[in-house]
């Protein structure tokens, strides 16, 4: 009770609330613009960090991260187009309910079922993640290097495309952290004589140029003016009781597959979007309907890429393992305010996590007021010129990536990052993987190294912590599966 006292006491000011407010305006807004989406809200908002108290960008942030999810369906819903790619299934039925004259209804059931699905998964999250922390004391150098291991391994088996293209980015990030300084032996590596790499590179630039400038890029390359409405009665409508009461059930299954695939490291939102919808078209009473504007399915995105949030900070809060590519910047906004996720968090700034939980909640409520009242209004800023609003993105961008080391270089970074995440993009390779790896990779050397000095260089030794051995087997089982399964049906077609 005292440590609640004292997140309200601390986060319980007008900044504060301003903050949240802010953010869950801009990530809604940011949400419904196609070709935004969470990591890039983020990543705007980034060089207002370095000004703000802890609290303060804590809130900013979480209220962008919580709610830029719910903005897409906006978009979904009205235009037929999603604003993120989670929401991508919001579409398959949000967009015919509102060409049939009930666009105020699907807005009232998005809204609905993305805040039961926020909700549903805080409580998760205050359950959770104190728990794992205070058990992750128990962890040593090799549990934690198993970790680390086990999280890159589902990046890539979640991983579009491939999983080996996905394991190759993991791979790539995990380089990337070795470019510069030593922090064992002080000497420089792979700067291959560059003076400008002897000092490493920072994991915020590439983030941003890989993520945003990839996007500015590839939407430059493909633009098109904006598609004509076609919809009506737009505004918003709460779905009547008996209603909600009916679909009860899907709004709590969907919200379980959201949480429990958040948890995942590297799976994001819409993995869970589409596993949640191809759930319910399965075993839901009015499967036959989807398709053609059917609430369940509405419920399937929203609840479940909604309940993602709180699934992704369970890993990020407790162990500083990121759950997806928001939740990077995140752990850098956390860093930049001198906070350490996991034990030294719950132990030594447990008010702080509280007071996390506490705008999580009212950054849920803040989104369904939005959607309550905010329908017409997005809908108008849904015709904003494209070429402006991707200025807008690099501008901040590039602020961004200055001012995390308020060097020039990592403008230059940045913008190598972003001309490279547009070839990958071409050619069809993940980047998440890549930033997801970048951010492990510095502890992940770090445990190796440790666990290897205390086990005087015998490998088997390292491994054979019961934790870490444990760990292991459920990696090399996610490795083992899909090549046992192609064996099968090789088999199985000779």
């Amino acid at each position: 009770m005292d440590q609640i006292a004292l997140a309200i006491s601390q986060f319980a000011t007008f900044s504060v609330l301003l903050a949240v407010i802010i953010g869950c305006l801009w990530g809604t807004i940011a949400g419904a613009l196609p070709g935004i989406g969470t990591v890039t809200a983020l990543i705007v908002a980034l060089p207002f960090s370095f000004s703000l108290d802890t609290e303060t960008s804590i809130a900013l942030f979480l209220g962008i991260y919580v709610t830029s999810v719910y903005g897409g369906s906006v978009s979904a819903i009205l235009i037929n187009t999603p604003g993120t790619p989670q929401s991508a299934a919001t579409v398959l039925d949000g967009y015919p309910m509102a060409k049939a004259g009930k666009a105020d209804l699907a807005i009232g059931w998005a809204t609905f079922a993305s805040l039961f699905g926020g909700l549903f998964s805080l409580a998760v999250l205050i359950v959770a993640a104190p728990t794992l922390a205070s058990v992750s004391v128990a962890f040593g150098p090799a549990a934690i290097f198993a970790i680390i291991v086990f999280a890159l391994t589902c990046i890539a088996w979640v991983s579009r495309g491939s999983t080996l293209k996905g394991l190759l980015g993991g791979m790539i990030g995990l380089w990337l952290t070795t470019v510069g300084p030593d922090d064992l032996t002080g000497m420089t590596r792979f700067s291959f004589d560059i003076p400008a790499l002897r000092g490493g590179l920072s994991l915020i630039p590439v983030l941003i140029g890989l993520f945003a400038l990839s996007e500015v890029l590839h939407r430059a390359a493909f633009y098109f003016p904006a598609k004509t409405q076609d919809v009506t009665n737009i505004g918003f409508r709460m779905p009547e009781w008996p209603e909600i009461r009916m679909r009860f059930p899907q709004l709590v299954r969907s919200s379980v597959i959201g949480t429990f695939i958040g948890i995942l490291p590297g799976t994001g939102a819409t993995a869970a979007t589409f596993v949640s919808y191809s759930d319910l078209r399965r075993t839901s009473p009015r499967k036959e309907n989807f398709g053609k504007g059917e609430p369940d399915g509405l419920i399937a995105s929203e609840a479940s890429n909604n309940a993602v949030t709180g699934g992704a900070l369970i890993p990020t809060l407790a162990l500083g393992i990121p759950g997806d590519g928001g939740t990077v910047v995140l752990l850098g906004v956390l860093t930049i305010q001198g906070l350490t996720p996991g034990f030294d968090l719950i132990n030594n700034n447990p008010h702080i996590l509280t007071g996390a939980f506490l705008v999580i909640l009212v950054a849920n409520f803040i989104m369904f007021a939005m959607g309550a009242l905010g329908a017409r209004v997005f809908e108008r800023v849904l015709r904003m010129p494209e070429p402006v609003l991707m200025s807008m993105i690099v501008l901040f961008s590039m602020i961004g990536a200055f001012t995390v080391r308020g060097n020039l270089v990592d403008i230059l970074v940045c913008a190598i990052a972003g001309i490279l995440g547009l070839v990958l993009r071409f050619a069809n390779y993940p980047v998440a993987p890549i930033v997801i790896g970048m951010a492990l990779g510095a502890t992940l050397e770090r445990k190796l190294r440790q666990g290897m000095i205390s086990a005087q260089g015998d490998f088997i030794a390292f491994i054979s912590d019961p934790i870490a051995l444990a760990i292991l087997g459920m990696t090399a089982l996610i490795v083992l599966t899909p090549l046992i399964r192609r064996a099968r049906a090789a088999k199985a077609t000779e």
